[in-house]
């Protein structure tokens, strides 16, 4: 399933580390739609444009500090250390909208979209606007920042955020799906952007030099259509999930995983609602009687 794995460099194009599903990527992905997501490594001081196109977009500063520019105005966003250190400042730009974005110190930064055809306000969501999210328990324990969900921004068809699992934990599990417009559920596309980190582990002594710190995402069928991932995951690399059943996305012991998710679909609902895969949907019981993993949240310390 080669066509929905991009491991870092695979989807690079020009200044871009990854140009997935936007109105001007040159890599083609057949039957893709919805969602796009741009991510470029800057210099001190360097920019990246984008044109207006019939596209609404988030721009996402995953380390460093940046400027974003729209329509003639500059939106400072404070930026992070690294996508670890907790929320940060991020831009809705609405449509139609020449979209700059200028490095403060160096850093990476990604500016998920969607196909859109109704304009919403340019708007500014700070660190401290972003709704955190405690979600799971045990080890299926992770964090979710709500910045681009219909409860915290209004927009036209995306919704976007990003979770963090820590070291040994499951995320984007029980299994689910989102690829049927019925009752309970919307047909959304889903982008996973992975970065992964080695983890503090108290007593170690250090990962040496040979650390790889990796992950895995797991995507298969939910009907007649074919789909099996099995992937093994790092920093830069991005699964597509067109339909199916999704989950776990699994932080190896010994290594934290961030993955930036936005989906879109074509249905007259902006809503995320899922179906959990009938075998396993009963784990969400099990966590009323579980505590939350004390690791959580990242960045707090």
């Amino acid at each position: 399933m080669a066509e929905w794995v991009y491991p870092l460099g695979s989807a690079a194009e020009g200044c871009w580390d990854v140009s997935l599903g936007t109105s001007d990527s040159k890599v083609a992905v057949k039957g893709w739609e919805h969602t796009g997501l741009k991510v470029a490594t800057l210099a001190p001081g360097a920019a990246v444009e984008l044109p207006p196109a019939a596209e609404e977009r988030i721009v996402i500063p995953l380390s460093g500090g940046f400027t974003a520019s729209v329509d003639g105005l500059d939106y400072p966003l404070a930026g992070r250390a690294s996508v670890f250190s907790g929320p940060t400042d991020v831009l809705y730009s609405g449509t139609d909208k020449a979209v700059t974005v200028t490095s403060s110190d160096g850093g990476r930064v990604a500016i998920a979209t969607a196909p859109a055809k109704v304009q919403y306000p340019t708007r500014l969501i700070t660190a401290a606007e972003t709704p955190v999210e405690l979600r799971g328990a045990g080890n299926c324990s992770r964090q979710v920042h709500n910045f681009g969900t219909p409860a915290a921004l209004e927009a036209d068809r995306f919704i976007v955020c990003e979770v963090l699992t820590p070291a040994g934990n499951w995320s984007s599990y029980p299994p689910h799906k989102h690829d049927e417009e019925k009752e309970g559920e919307t047909r959304l596309e889903e982008i996973y952007y992975f970065e992964t980190r080695v983890a503090d582990v108290p007593g170690s002594t250090g990962p040496g030099e040979n650390a790889d710190a990796i992950g895995y995402q797991r995507v298969y069928a939910s009907d007649h259509r074919p789909i099996d991932v099995a992937a093994e995951v790092r920093t830069g690399d991005v699964v597509l999930v067109p339909y199916g059943w999704h989950g776990p996305a699994m932080a190896a012991p010994g290594y934290d995983m961030y993955y930036l998710n936005v989906m879109a679909g074509p249905g007259r609902v902006r809503d995320w609602l899922i179906s959990d895969d009938p075998h396993h949907g009963w784990v969400r019981q099990t966590w009323d009687s579980q505590n939350l993993d004390p690791r959580l949240p990242f960045g707090a310390k």
